[in-house]
């Protein structure tokens, strides 16, 4: 080979890296309100007409990659109550904050519209939810995302696991248990620095592996444990109560499984629920309901077995769009209300709030997807009784609350949606496997134009410690 003929070689060699390299385009920048310049969170920012789209974190930055093929295209950044800001792809300029305005309809304009239209909180959720078979999906389709599993103490993070995700839903009608599923693709980082003494979860994993077991004084001290049953019992109660089965096929999963009948939007909605209508918004240029959640008079019973998950009252709020009636989005509290759930939440979780839930929907082909996902809940980690009674006396003295207590955040941003029936089909002749907290091996060039939830920089500060005390993957 001539020294001309490797010069030429390598020139095209070159050309062809920066092409690849530049396939991608990264968008960054702040999103803030117009008249308060305060951040913007979970505002959409995303390429119209595609499934390519991000939300921002906190403190109202975001970082999306576009491939070059859509630079042509329009970027939206929109959120609920604001104008939206809208601009081609290639002429995004990072160099100036993007500021939104409010942007409000007149309640009483649109209740007096001489149409026969639901005019009460009640009756358009009502109405919304006899919508759901013509909102959202109704054939195959797999959602392919990210995930970030957050756990801390009131101190510092303890555990962190940031996955890809593909979910599988065969359509709205059909039966989650049977029809969604749910695969953890890759996993980027996997941190886990938590004290590993609950008890409690030990003494539930032994009843779920027999109904008939009993405990006697012996076998209920920590010291007559070995480290590694107690490990087991912690990895089985991460999954029944942070798994993604749990999460996409149970209750809180409360639009996609309004159909069951025992579902927390189910037959009896009106019994735990109350709707009131707040006012109407606006976002992307269409009216939006925005209806308030409080309680009824009946309990919120999740039914987590092996868990007292009952006695809540709701709270939050629902966004359904004037038009279609489709539910955009909701923000969904329990708290704790009976006695018992009063009493155990303090004792164990030192908190009444004890989930938190906002889904998040798209509009894509004319169907509703699910788009955003954030989930806080406490945890049972390091907690030393041996028995959930809310009746059980801690000595209250001897607990450091800011190292007791663990809370669990999930978030989880969907980035691509595939109706193709092919490769729907070729994607379920694979083997699936929904276990978050089993290690995977790190694919660097995986993650490379991957679409992730930026962090904030308290988040960012918190990793960095955590970081310093546990060894990442190495290059």
């Amino acid at each position: 080979m001539t020294n001309r003929f490797k010069t030429s070689f390598l020139s095209i060699l070159l050309l062809v890296i920066g092409t690849c390299a530049s396939a991608q385009t990264e968008l960054t920048n702040t999103v803030l309100e117009g008249s308060t310049f305060q951040p913007i969170e979970s505002a959409s920012i995303y390429v119209k007409n595609t499934t390519i789209g991000t939300v921002s974190n906190a403190d109202g930055k975001f970082l999306l990659t576009v491939p070059n093929k859509y630079k042509k295209d329009t970027l939206i950044v929109s959120s609920i109550g604001f104008k939206s800001y809208k601009i081609p792809v290639d002429e995004f300029d990072a160099s100036f904050e993007i500021y939104l305005d409010e942007d409000v309809a007149s309640l009483d304009e649109v209740l007096l519209i001489a149409e026969t239209r639901p005019k009460t909180g009640k009756d358009i959720v009502m109405r919304a939810i006899e919508e759901l078979p013509e909102n959202l999906p109704d054939s195959s389709y797999l959602q392919k995302g990210f995930m970030r599993h957050k756990e801390r103490n009131k101190k510092e993070f303890k555990w962190l696991i940031e996955s890809a995700i593909t979910l599988h839903d065969s359509n709205y009608a059909s039966n989650t248990a049977e029809n969604l599923k749910i695969n953890v693709d890759q996993v980027r980082k996997s941190y886990d620095l938590r004290d590993v003494d609950s008890l409690l979860a030990y003494t539930s994993y032994l009843k779920n592996k027999s109904k008939n077991i009993r405990f006697s004084k012996n076998n209920l001290r920590r010291d007559t444990i070995r480290t590694s049953s107690l490990v087991k019992a912690i990895k089985w109660n991460d999954n029944r109560t942070n798994g993604l089965e749990t999460l996409f096929q149970g209750k809180l999963n409360m639009v996609r499984n309004a159909g069951n009948s025992r579902a927390l939007f189910g037959e009896d909605i009106m019994s735990k629920h109350q709707f009131n209508l707040d006012t109407v918004l606006v976002e992307n240029d269409r009216k939006i309901y925005k209806i308030q959640i409080s309680e009824s008079f009946e309990y919120v019973n999740l039914e987590t077995p092996g868990i007292f998950n009952d006695g809540y009252h709701p709270k939050g709020w629902i966004y359904i769009y004037w038009d279609t009636y489709a539910i955009k989005k909701i923000e969904y509290e329990l708290v704790a209300a009976s006695k018992a759930q009063r009493s155990r939440s303090k004792t164990l979780y030192d908190t009444d709030i004890t989930h938190k839930l906002v889904l998040s929907y798209k509009e894509y082909q004319d169907k509703m997807y699910l788009n955003y996902v954030y989930y806080e809940t406490p945890k049972l980690v390091n907690v030393g009784v041996a028995i959930d009674d809310p009746k059980t006396e801690i000595d209250e003295s001897a607990i450091n609350k800011d190292e007791r207590y663990y809370y669990t955040v999930q978030e989880i941003l969907f980035t691509e949606i595939i109706t193709d029936d092919a490769q729907v089909k070729e994607a379920l002749a694979k083997p699936w496997d929904s276990d978050l907290f089993s290690p995977k091996p790190y694919d660097k060039d995986f993650w490379k134009n991957y679409n992730t939830l930026l962090e904030s920089k308290e988040e960012e500060k918190l990793i960095q410690d955590l970081t310093k005390r546990y060894a990442l993957f190495k290059d």
